[in-house]
């Protein structure tokens, strides 16, 4: 029988951050995992250039082995020296790094990030977390593997406890930081000759991305393209509970989740209410997105049902989440027993 998973807090009167990179860093570099904060959710992380500690990451998680991972650097520097920066992607690095946006560039022909990492493609996805994460990978030297840590397809962790109940014992290190101040994981965007295509929204909004750069961001429109980045899968975020999406009834077996208290008829009986933000705060409730559903499901609920969330700003990733731990679950059930 395994030992509970080793927990230390990054902010503690007991604890200081130097004791717990340390801490860190010494598992990391003996090929194992930790979880750690970052502003966006919990990532669970391994030296990006080890080959078994990151297919430690994939086993750990079910993950499908053809979902790339993101590739964590603490300066545009090591950033570097594993991808290639077009003018774009520059301008993008400059201007959000460090934060919640993730950069799918071509991968440097001597980059020593291994393949599994970006699962076989020529390209890979990179991010510069800020804070605690960001002194951590400074102060280890290489980047770091790290997709959310939390069981493949289910909700993402945005606070320790989520982890130590999902992972438990399977993380060398649990790094607690509190609460995720963001809630959900990376925007992630491709530059190259046609502009900016948005992989996945998440944590910064593209207006934010357009505004910036002065280049409209395209959306993909085909569901069926092949898998670039992580979170692209159909799939994804789900819950236990079925999800109902845009809910306008709940029955007293259901679990609700509102948005600026917007009325869903039969909500007054429900098992739970939830309010991902009583004012409209479209921040506000990407931070709680997470924890919502993680208390939604531990209600028992039959049903968690979400009322609509609106689409603009941040809203565009809450929704893509939303719908994503709504969507059927063979496809992601049916490619974690292939890998």
């Amino acid at each position: 029988m395994k030992n509970p998973v080793r927990i230390m807090a990054v902010h503690s009167i007991h604890i200081d951050e130097k004791l717990a990179i340390e801490n860190a860093c010494a598992v990391l570099a003996q090929g194992g995992l930790i979880a750690l904060p970052t502003e966006t959710v919990y990532g669970l992380a391994a030296d990006a250039t080890m080959g078994e500690a990151v297919a430690k990451i994939f086993e750990t998680k079910g993950r499908p082995s053809f979902n790339p991972l993101i590739c964590h650097v603490s300066s545009l520097d090591m950033a570097r020296e594993h991808v290639e920066f077009d003018a774009l992607a520059l301008t993008l690095a400059k201007a959000f790094w460090p934060g919640p946006l993730t950069l799918v560039l071509p991968v440097q022909p001597d980059s020593t990030v291994h393949s599994l990492t970006r699962a076989g493609l020529d390209t890979l996805a990179v991010r510069m977390p800020g804070g605690f994460a960001r002194e951590l990978i400074a102060r280890y030297g290489r980047p770091l593997a790290a997709p959310s840590a939390n069981l493949s397809g289910g909700i993402s962790a945005t606070h320790a406890a989520h982890v130590a109940a999902d992972l438990g014992e399977r993380v060398d290190l649990l790094l607690d930081g509190g609460p995720a101040s963001i809630g959900l994981e990376s925007t992630i965007v491709k530059t190259g000759s046609k502009g900016i295509e948005l992989l996945r929204p998440g944590g910064l909004a593209v207006d934010e991305i357009e505004r910036v750069t002065g280049v409209p961001v395209r959306r993909r429109t085909n569901a069926s393209a092949a898998i670039e980045a992580p979170g692209m899968m159909t799939s994804h975020y789900a819950p236990q509970s079925k999800l109902i999406i845009n809910a306008t009834t709940a029955t007293d077996k259901d679990c609700v989740i509102t948005f600026a208290g917007h009325q869903i008829r039969g909500a007054v009986n429900a098992r739970l209410l939830l309010d991902l933000s009583p004012s409209g705060d479209l921040r506000e409730a990407a931070a709680n997105l997470f924890n919502h559903l993680k208390m939604a499901d531990a209600s028992g609920a039959e049903r968690i049902c979400v009322a609509p969330v609106p689409q603009n700003g941040l809203g565009e990733a809450i929704n893509d989440r939303l719908a994503r731990a709504a969507a059927p679950r063979k496809e992601h059930e049916e490619t974690a027993r292939d890998d």
